[in-house]
């Protein structure tokens, strides 16, 4: 079965989802307002109406309700500033009720109807009575959603130690699987320090790298293993994979010299 819909991403958001134009002529870059499970909320068409099998689809399609005016997108600033400016009163709420988390922070929807506050914590956290004040504080729905380490640096932003703005950030790598096999493919030290980002856990980019490396090790060879070189047969000690040159020992009875060469220059057996 074929069903039509139109990708969106919200704000602030990196994802896109699948809703159905409800009989609407939509183009991408249209701001539309759609039905979720949370209420309305405005978001962005980011690619045209297309058709799809209903197999893709790992949810319910919800419906596109309308076009956003220009009010709508003026109320959508003003609720997102808004959110932004309870956040120091919420942190001090936190505080007065002895919680262990931490407000990262605080968003609304396009109408305010519902207010989602952002925390990390290592622990449960028993948030009742917190939401009990928010909600007759602030007379909206109110959200608590505990995020893990990844998704504070997605929201917060930083340096990494590339020396600029973390992947995460960018929106690259925000979904891709992470392993440290990734890191050992690319001849990374496994230095916790050295491969960890901002957020404490592996750095992004060794999964949007780790392709190219796997290709490139197919056609290198092993340290350790044995090659012919110009200059007669050695034993492999490094592998420079983005320039394609590789280390070679030689070892003689008075001496162990290293030289490097092309991988062109080199013959060997493949894996």
């Amino acid at each position: 079965m074929q069903v039509e819909v139109v990708s969106v991403k919200f704000r602030g958001g990196y994802n896109s989802y699948y809703f159905s134009p409800n009989g609407l002529e939509l183009k991408k870059g249209d701001k539309v307002i759609v039905d979720t499970e949370k209420g309305n909320d405005l978001v962005t068409i980011v690619k045209d109406m297309q058709t799809i099998d209903a197999s893709e689809l790992t949810e319910p399609l919800k419906n596109v309700i309308r076009k956003a005016d220009e009010s709508d997108e003026k109320k959508a600033i003003e609720s997102e500033q808004k959110a932004r400016s309870y956040f120091d009163d919420i942190k001090k709420l936190v505080r007065d009720c002895k919680l262990d988390m931490k407000v990262v922070s605080v968003e609304g929807n396009y109408n305010l109807s519902r207010l989602t506050v952002n925390f990390t914590s290592e622990n449960r956290v028993d948030f009742r009575e917190l939401v009990k004040k928010l909600a007759e504080k602030y007379k909206t729905k109110i959200e608590l959603r505990q995020i893990g380490p990844r998704d504070a640096s997605r929201i917060l932003g930083g340096i990494g130690p590339c020396g600029k703005e973390c992947c995460c950030k960018q929106g690259i790598g925000v979904c891709d699987h992470v392993s440290i096999k990734m890191a050992k493919n690319q001849g990374l030290a496994l230095n916790p320090n050295s491969i960890s980002g901002l957020c404490g856990k592996l750095l992004c980019c060794l999964s949007y790298e780790n392709a190219n490396y796997v290709e490139l090790l197919k056609i290198m060879p092993k340290v350790n293993s044995f090659v012919k070189t110009p200059e007669g047969e050695g034993k492999v000690v490094f592998c420079d994979l983005l320039q394609k040159k590789v280390d070679v020992r030689f070892a003689d009875d008075n001496s162990s010299e290293i030289k490097t060469f092309d991988l062109n220059d080199l013959k060997f057996k493949k894996d």
